[in-house]
């Protein structure tokens, strides 16, 4: 089947089973330590405090890390992460085994975990590439990875669920810890043939500012990351208040805020299926426009929706809208950039997505907070739809330009 036609790829297949295994492990442990915080402490702060240290790396490493890969042997970079990742998952499962609740070890382990993702991520997405033989099969391979991604994001929580319930948060770390085993043995498996760039003798510094010119020459990739990031502080944050949604729009419980969640994953699980159906040589500028129009829209039906049903099908679209969105931003960056930048460049991607995206969901809960959630989701559509319109001039203005002078040029 074409959709999945990228698995015909030895190294990618590889990639995607232990991807796959370890990601439902991440999933659970995600889960496993937010029930572990807020049983702990009953604390909301605490609880957003440990996402925030989590994903605040990415905002301030992303760039020097797509410096230090493009430096570096990317496949080396990610197994190291992952051991890294492994031993952090161990040591949470040997902290709760022995029962040491220490909140201040939690909090560090989490840091360390957003510090490592911030590497990690930017050398997988980095890798992705290598792993393809036909290049024109790599859209398909990262919106195959999406669907992988969003999967696990039903399985694991779902897994948790029943173990947090039965045999404890320790045994939800100590599956991650070993979900790892399938990565690394899917790794050294592996038969890659890395192109060896000559390594730069410069400062990273000076390294990390030319991947910030090569950016700012590029105004088709510098929209993309633009737009990403104007994205995650004004719109993506919906996400963030979906509990407020359950429990106290429509007076629901831990159950229904499982729906919102389901409603979200099942709508990015179909978006990512949508992605990897698409063709080769697929018009992207296109399709980040239309899904960024799919997800504003949603986002303001979920704000004023009367009914659960009706706000879980526009969560679930809004949620298409956004993998849809961020898949294609993702595969044009990886297609456009060019080899010597693309850690530096995908970089940037990852600081616009997780880096800002943290940010944004402190920003509009404290919005929420003074205006009330219905008044700053419905604020967080029309946003939505307007940087769809900047984008849609930009493009439009920058396209006529081209064809100026081209015609010049003639």
């Amino acid at each position: 089947m074409s959709i999945f036609r990228s698995l015909r790829h030895y190294n990618y297949r590889l990639f995607f089973t232990g991807q796959a295994i370890s990601l439902i492990g991440t999933w659970m442990q995600r889960v496993a330590i937010s029930w572990l915080v807020y049983r702990l402490t009953g604390s909301a702060f605490l609880l957003g405090l440990i996402t925030f240290l989590s994903l605040i790396p990415s905002l301030v490493l992303a760039p020097y890390a797509g410096s230090y890969v493009d430096r570096h042997n990317k496949y080396k970079i990610l197994v190291i992460t992952q051991v890294i990742l492994m031993l952090q998952a161990g040591a949470l499962a040997l902290m709760i085994w022995f029962k040491v609740y220490d909140m201040f070890w939690i909090a560090a382990l989490s840091l360390v975990q957003g510090l490592i993702n911030a590497f990690d991520v930017t050398a997988r997405q980095s890798l992705m590439v290598n792993l393809i033989d036909d290049k024109e099969d790599l859209p398909n391979a990262i919106a195959l990875n999406s669907s992988m991604f969003n999967a696990a994001r039903l399985i694991g929580p779902a897994l948790a669920g029943v173990i947090l319930s039965t045999l404890g948060e320790d045994v939800c770390f100590l599956i991650n810890f070993v979900s790892f085993i399938a990565v690394l043995a899917c790794m050294v498996m592996m038969k890659l043939k890395l192109t060896e760039h000559k390594k730069s003798t410069e400062n990273i510094w000076i390294d990390l500012k030319k991947g910030y010119d090569y950016l700012k020459a590029s105004p088709d990739l510098a929209s993309m990351v633009l737009m990403m990031a104007a994205s995650s502080l004004l719109v993506i944050p919906f996400t963030t208040l979906l509990p407020v949604f359950a429990k106290d729009i429509f007076n629901g419980n831990a159950t229904t805020f499982g729906w919102f969640e389901s409603a979200a994953g099942f709508g990015a699980f179909f978006g990512a299926i949508y992605m990897a159906t698409l063709k080769a040589n697929q018009n992207l500028q296109k399709i980040v426009m239309m899904s960024g129009v799919l997800l504003a829209l949603s986002v303001v039906a979920l704000a004023i929706s009367p009914s659960l049903i009706l706000a879980l099908i526009c969560t679930g679209l809004a949620a298409l809208g956004l993998m849809a969105q961020t898949s294609s931003i993702n595969t044009y960056l990886q297609t456009h950039a060019d080899d010597l930048m693309r850690g530096r460049t995908l970089s940037y991607y990852i600081m616009a997505y997780q880096g800002v995206l943290p940010i944004g969901s402190l920003l509009m809960g404290y919005l929420a907070h003074l205006f009330g959630t219905q008044v700053v989701v419905a604020f967080e559509g029309v946003a939505g739809l307007l940087i769809v319109a900047a984008f849609s001039y930009n493009e439009k203005h920058r396209n006529q330009m081209k064809d100026r002078f081209s015609l010049l040029g003639n």
